[in-house]
């Protein structure tokens, strides 16, 4: 397939592109690069040492023998080169990753909360309408979160995959109706993912768009068959207080002897994947749309699920650190259950690597290997949820250790 891969520059994005390219895709990157530039206004790298994206395709050809095209485009401003780009390439599928991921960076400040908005939701409603203005008939899998759900409220009920079935009562007796599961976002990013769910239902019923939106867990791990084929083509790796996704920023953590910050209990319960099963979900989701006029399918981009406290112990255990309790900059119950049901996927092939397999040392390797780069100072989480909170002045004092 012509495979046009949005925000493919990225720490989901790149991974894919390259695993897609390896399957015999004939895959283009659509990217204007903001990740990089975010790294320059927060003043922090990837651990892991990233080259500039021409190298990055120049080295994939020299070890695949196989090219990936690139073109740099900004989804959410340049919309004529959006529409003229689908005029040329023509792709049968497009994977969409090109949005704000990070929860605490859209709640940093007024600016990047309004720079997620205005990215996220114009990025994705404009290639909506260009699908339509062009009439391109190209399966699209857009990267969601499981965070449209919220966490806690379902209690021990499984998270359906996207649609819940309710009854309401009339006169006549009750409705039986299928609705997309109510959205509970907890952050401006997660908000933008919801939005997105309401242009997915609009543009599939009005126009026929074939749309799949894949609520994926948090992603650990860092490498694939691909990246690890040469260090130039090595994934990113976060650790920051932003950008840092929480078993990634232990192993990091645990690699330079400092605490494991674990915020609030650590009784949050979060849905994990390995890169590795993001890249092959991406696949089976572009290799099987819904058909025109169908609503979006919705896919949980799940394997396991972890509560925080729990993987903090795990990495502390393994690597000798202490685990310290700061305060949660997030409004969010302390606990929370999550049963969330991946059905779909596992029908579809899918076959999770989970923690309890390995890979968690593969991570502690690459920690380890590039700890020199790390920055101790960006480690903590700085941006917080409401006003009054603690502040990242408060949560820079001594860290205090628990057992």
């Amino acid at each position: 397939m012509r495979v046009l891969v949005l925000g493919g520059d990225g720490f989901c994005g790149w991974p894919t592109s390259l695993y897609l390219s390896d399957r015999g895709h004939d895959v283009t990157i659509v990217d204007n690069l903001s990740r990089r530039k975010i790294d320059i206004d927060l003043e922090v790298e990837s651990l892991t040492p990233i080259r500039p994206i021409g190298e990055r395709i120049r080295v994939w050809e020299e070890v695949s023998g196989r090219e990936i095209g690139f073109m740099s485009l900004d989804l959410a401003t340049e919309y004529d080169k959006l529409v003229a780009v689908l005029t040329e390439l023509r792709p049968d599928a497009i994977v969409h990753f090109a949005e704000q991921r990070a929860a605490p960076y859209s709640m940093r400040t007024t600016s990047t909360k309004r720079y997620t908005v205005d990215n996220n939701v114009r990025a994705t409603h404009n290639l909506l309408t260009a699908l339509v203005e062009t009439g391109i008939d190209a399966a699209l899998a857009h990267l969601g979160t499981m965070g449209v759900y919220g966490y806690g409220w379902s209690g021990s009920a499984p998270i359906p995959e996207g649609y819940l079935t309710v009854k309401v009562p009339t006169p006549d007796g009750e409705l039986e109706r299928e609705i997309l599961h109510p959205a509970n976002p907890g952050s401006v990013y997660h908000m933008t993912k919801t939005l997105d769910q309401l242009m997915f239902a609009f543009y599939a019923k009005n126009d026929g768009l074939r749309i799949t939106d894949l609520h994926q867990g948090i992603v650990w791990g860092t490498q694939t068959d691909q990246t690890s084929q040469d260090e130039r083509l090595i994934n990113r790796f976060d650790y920051d207080g932003d950008y840092g996704t929480v078993l990634n920023r232990f192993l990091m953590q645990a690699a330079i002897g400092h605490p494991l910050t674990v915020h609030g209990t650590g009784g949050q319960t979060r849905a994990f994947i390995h890169i590795r099963d993001t890249v092959r979900c991406i696949e089976l989701a572009i290799s099987n749309p819904p058909e025109a006029g169908d609503r979006p399918r919705v896919l949980n981009q799940i394997t396991e699920t972890h509560r925080v406290l729990d993987l903090a112990k795990m990495v502390g255990d393994v690597m000798g650190v202490e685990i310290a309790y700061l305060p949660n900059p997030r409004r969010e119950a302390e606990e929370n259950d999550l049963i969330v049901r991946n059905d779909q996927f596992l029908a579809l092939g899918l076959q999770p690597t989970t923690l309890s397999e390995g890979l968690l040392g593969e991570g502690t390797e690459i920690a380890k290997h590039y700890a020199y780069r790390a920055d101790p100072s960006k480690i903590i989480a700085r941006s917080v949820w409401k006003a009054g909170m603690e502040t990242a002045d408060d949560l820079m004092t001594e860290l205090p250790a628990q057992e």
